[in-house]
């Protein structure tokens, strides 16, 4: 094309302030720049800090949007999300799922759709049909009850909904192996608490609200607590001062996931901190690289959390010097 013709048609261009329909190039492709998200519900702030890191990333390294789906953990729902996707032209999708029949996603899997799995690992000997990216979620449950034994906390306790995913038994394995370890008389007991739906993922403050009383009613009341997340500890941490007790005076306590407003409760928030931003470029990456290359192979990538101490965490109430428990009752 000549140098005066393509300038004539940027010109054009711009004064008509043409677009490119997407609609064409898909049916050009069959591919539309789009990666679907599954995740339980955004009600929990966790899987909106997901989607949030997910779609900055895939927007500025490689102009996708994200299509958010909410699939409450249900199976028949999630099955026809991810047969809508499909159908839409997208090629890659990350999915949040606790289930445990998940034939339905192989079933996508096997029409040609990208399956980058979230906080959900398997087995080192079982069969990789797709990506997996999570956290070391034992290494959580170690990191929180090492952080209370380290200050002196010998009655440990970690609460969890009821309803079991693999994240939360692995944190709850990690906690209980760390108690173990640590001897000379720690003592760590799982409290689980009943939830209105399964998996309780639209209730995690007010279990922890609620759980406070059992907990302040048990004969020998832990001094540590863990919860298996951010908001069901700032739950608890309100059902305690409604209790007129403090924390970390009378109870600490140690979420999981360090959410941004977990610094700015009162008190701030001791959190084991998920690697959130760093997972989900990872999960973004995975999934383009599996549209541009079909066949490639799958991958198991764990990231290591961290903890965060702030203030909710203090030493235990008979081991504080009269001093302390005089300043802690006029604060």
């Amino acid at each position: 094309m000549r140098q005066d013709t393509f300038a004539r048609i940027e010109g054009a261009i711009r004064k008509l302030d043409y677009r490119p329909s997407q609609a064409a190039r898909q049916l050009k492709t069959g591919r539309t720049p789009i990666l679907g998200l599954l995740v339980p519900t955004a009600a929990n702030p966790s899987f909106g800090q997901l989607a949030v890191a997910m779609e900055n990333f895939a927007q500025e390294r490689y102009g996708y949007r994200v299509l958010l789906c909410n699939t409450y953990r249900d199976k028949q729902l999630e099955s026809r999300m991810l047969d809508d996707l499909i159908d839409f032209g997208v090629g890659a999708v990350v999915v949040v799922s606790s289930l445990s029949d998940e034939r339905h996603i192989e079933a996508a899997i096997e029409r040609g759709l990208a399956v980058v799995s979230f906080d959900l690992g398997v087995e080192p000997d079982a069969q990789i049909r797709n990506d997996h990216v999570l956290a070391d979620n034992r290494l959580a449950g170690r990191l929180a009850a090492m952080h209370l034994i380290e200050h002196g906390h010998k009655r440990l306790a970690f609460l969890v909904p009821r309803g079991q995913t693999m994240s939360r038994r692995h944190k709850v394995e990690g906690f209980l192996a760390a108690a173990e370890e640590a001897g000379s008389g720690v003592s760590a007991e799982i409290i689980e608490s009943d939830t209105l739906s399964k998996f309780g993922d639209t209730e995690l403050c007010s279990l922890g609200f609620e759980s406070a009383e059992k907990i302040l009613q048990m004969k020998r009341r832990p001094t540590g607590v863990a919860t298996v997340n951010d908001m069901t500890a700032i739950g608890l941490m309100a059902g305690i001062r409604r209790h007129g007790l403090s924390v970390p005076e009378d109870i600490s306590v140690v979420g999981m996931d360090d959410l941004v407003m977990s610094a700015y409760v009162w008190p701030p928030l001791t959190s084991v901190s998920m690697p959130v931003t760093e997972m989900a470029q990872k999960m973004v990456d995975r999934a383009i690289q599996h549209i541009n290359t079909p066949g490639l192979r799958p991958e198991q990538i764990t990231f290591a959390p961290h903890l965060v101490s702030r203030q909710s965490v203090g030493a235990p109430p008979g081991a504080r010097k009269p001093a302390q428990r005089n300043h802690a009752k006029q604060s």
